[in-house]
C-alpha cells in the first residue's frame, strides 16, 4: 500500500502501516485519491526536524479552513465529521528520518483526545520524540530523500514557510486495499488550481531566478505576482473587465477638499491647465454632503501632469488639497458592463433580450383580408395590441411625468422662496435642508470674504511701505537742499 507524491522538488514515495493505523491510512489513501492535496503549499519547514503540508490553500491565507478529513469531505453538512480520531500505536515512534504522521490537535471538549484532518509532517531528522503522542504516525517515505533534502535546505522566512514555493504538484495511489466511501468520485483529471489556491503564490516553483538578485527585487517580483493573482480573482468575480486593466492616465485624484467646494470651482481652477472632459466631486448618495474628493479628467495626458506637478498642496476654500493620478478603473468597467448587456441584448434572451423572441400573429377577430393584405404590405403583424396607441400612451406617459416634474420644482421653489406660507410636514423638512445649504454658503461666504480681507490687508501694507519710502526721499532731498 503506497503513494507516489509528485513536487516541485522530486518524487517521494510513502508506504503506508495500513495494520497499525487503519483509518489514518484510509483518510490519507481517499484525499490522494480524489486530488485533495494537489497544489497544496509546503508552508512550514523547520530545518532538521520536519516540514508540514496538507492544507490545500495554506493557514497563512484568510480563505484557508485548515483542510478536512475525507468524511468531511462527503458529508459537508456534518462539522463534526471535518476531523476524526487518529491511532495513536505505542510501537511506533518517531525515530528515522522520513516519518510520516498526521497533526493533530486537542480536542475542544476533552484536551486529552487529539483530532486529525488532512495536514500530515514528514520528519527531517532522526529521534524526535518530541512529536510522539502528538503526530498519529501511518507511514515512511522510501524513495525521494533526495527531496526531502533539498526541502530541509531551503530558504524561509520567520514563520518557516519557504520563500519560493514547494508544491505538490499530483498524487497517485499505487495500492489502495480500502473499499471506497459512499459518495466518493475521483476525477479523471488533476483539477487546476483554484483562485484561493493561485493568491497564495510568491514565487512559483518553476520560476528561474538569478543568484544575484536582490532582496528588492525579489520583493517587487513578489509583489507583482500577487497583484496579477488579486486582479484574475477580481476578473472572475466579476469585478474588473480583464485582469490586464490600467486606469486612465488623464484622471487625477483630487483630496482634502473643502465640504463647501463644488464642481464649477474646481473644475473653473483646473481648467487653466487644458480641457477639461469632467470634472466631478463624489457626494454622499442618502445625504448629498461631499465626501471631500472628486476626479478631474483631461482631453491630454500632458495636461493632467502639468496639473499634477502645479496643485499639489495648493490652498482652496481654506484647505490645502492633495493630488495624485487616479487608480480606479470603474469608468471602465462601468463601460465594459454596458457594452456586454447591449451584445447579450442584441443575441436575444438574457437580460431582458427579446429581439430573438419568436413574433406570434394574434389578430383582431373583426380584421378582414384586406386589411391583413394591408398590414402585410406595411410590415405590421397586427397585434391584439396596437403598436400605435401603445406609442400614444408611452408618449402621453412621458408629457404627464415631465409635467409632474416641472410642478414639484415650481412647488420646491415656493416652499424655499416663500417662507411666509403655510407648511406641511414634507416642506419643514425640506425647509431644515435650505437651511443646511444656506449654512454651507453663509460658510462659503465667510471664507471669500476673509480671503478679501487678507488681500485688503495686504495691500494696507504695501501702501504704508510705499509711503515710508517716500518720506525718506524727501527728507533726503531736503538736506541735500
Amino acid at each position: 500500500m503506497s503513494v507516489l507524491l509528485e513536487t516541485s522538488v522530486g518524487d517521494i514515495v510513502i508506504d503506508l502501516l495500513v495494520a497499525e493505523s487503519p483509518r489514518c491510512c484510509e483518510n490519507f489513501l481517499k484525499l490522494c485519491k480524489i486530488k485533495y492535496y494537489n497544489f497544496s503549499p509546503v508552508y512550514s519547514v523547520q530545518p532538521n526536524f520536519s516540514f508540514q503540508t496538507g492544507d490545500p490553500i495554506g493557514p497563512g491565507s484568510k480563505d484557508s479552513d485548515g483542510g478536512s478529513s475525507i468524511w468531511g469531505l462527503l458529508s459537508p453538512n456534518d462539522p463534526a465529521k471535518k476531523t476524526f480520531k487518529p491511532e495513536f500505536h505505542p510501537k511506533l515512534k518517531h525515530v528515522e528520518r522520513g516519518t510520516v504522521s498526521l497533526a493533530t490537535a486537542p480536542a475542544p471538549n476533552d484536551p486529552d483526545e487529539r483530532l486529525a484532518g488532512s495536514q500530515f509532517i514528514v520528519t527531517l531528522g532522526d529521534n524526535l520524540d518530541y512529536l510522539d503522542g502528538k503526530a498519529a504516525i501511518f507511514g515512511t517515505v522510501v524513495e525521494g530523500f533526495d527531496a526531502l533534502e533539498k526541502i530541509n535546505t531551503a530558504f524561509v522566512d520567520e514563520t518557516g514557510r519557504p520563500l519560493k514555493d514547494i508544491r505538490i504538484r499530483h498524487t497517485v495511489v499505487l495500492d489502495d486495499p480500502f473499499p471506497d466511501p459512499p459518495g466518493l468520485v475521483a476525477p479523471d483529471a488533476s483539477p487546476v488550481p483554484t483562485p484561493a489556491q493561485l493568491a497564495t503564490v510568491r514565487i512559483a516553483d518553476d520560476e528561474e531566478l538569478a543568484e544575484n538578485e536582490d532582496q528588492e527585487v525579489m520583493e517587487a517580483l513578489r509583489r507583482e505576482r500577487e497583484a496579477r493573482a488579486q486582479a484574475l480573482t477580481l476578473e472572475m468575480m466579476g469585478d474588473l473587465p480583464f485582469a490586464e486593466v490600467k486606469p486612465p492616465e488623464n484622471v487625477l485624484f483630487v483630496c482634502k477638499l473643502n465640504p463647501v467646494t463644488q464642481d464649477e470651482d474646481l473644475e473653473l481652477i483646473f481648467s487653466r491647465f487644458g480641457k477639461i472632459l469632467s470634472c466631478e466631486v463624489i457626494r454622499d448618495k442618502r445625504t448629498g454632503d461631499s465626501l471631500q474628493y472628486a476626479f478631474v479628467e483631461f482631453e491630454e495626458k500632458k495636461d493632467c501632469e502639468n496639473a499634477y506637478f502645479k496643485m499639489d498642496g495648493v490652498l482652496i476654500d481654506d484647505h490645502r488639497i492633495h493630488v495624485d493620478f487616479s487608480q480606479s478603473v470603474s469608468r471602465l468597467s462601468d463601460s465594459w458592463r454596458d457594452a456586454t448587456n447591449a451584445k447579450r441584448k442584441k443575441q436575444g434572451g438574457g437580460f431582458g433580450g427579446i429581439e430573438g423572441l419568436e413574433r406570434k400573429r394574434q389578430y383582431r377577430v373583426d380584421d378582414g383580408a384586406e386589411r391583413l393584405r394591408e398590414r402585410e404590405r406595411e410590415n405590421k403583424y397586427g397585434l391584439v395590441i396596437d403598436r400605435e396607441a401603445a406609442a400614444r400612451r408611452e408618449e402621453a406617459s412621458k408629457d404627464f411625468e415631465s409635467s409632474r416634474k416641472r410642478k414639484e420644482r415650481s412647488h420646491e421653489y415656493e416652499d424655499r422662496w416663500r417662507p411666509s406660507r403655510s407648511r406641511s410636514p414634507k416642506r419643514s423638512d425640506r425647509r431644515g435642508q435650505d437651511n443646511k445649504y444656506s449654512e454651507k454658503r453663509r460658510e462659503r461666504s465667510r471664507s471669500r470674504s476673509r480671503s478679501r480681507d487678507r488681500y485688503r490687508t495686504d495691500h494696507r501694507r504695501r501702501d504704508r511701505s510705499r509711503e515710508r519710502y517716500r518720506d525718506v526721499g524727501r527728507r533726503y532731498d531736503r538736506d541735500r537742499r
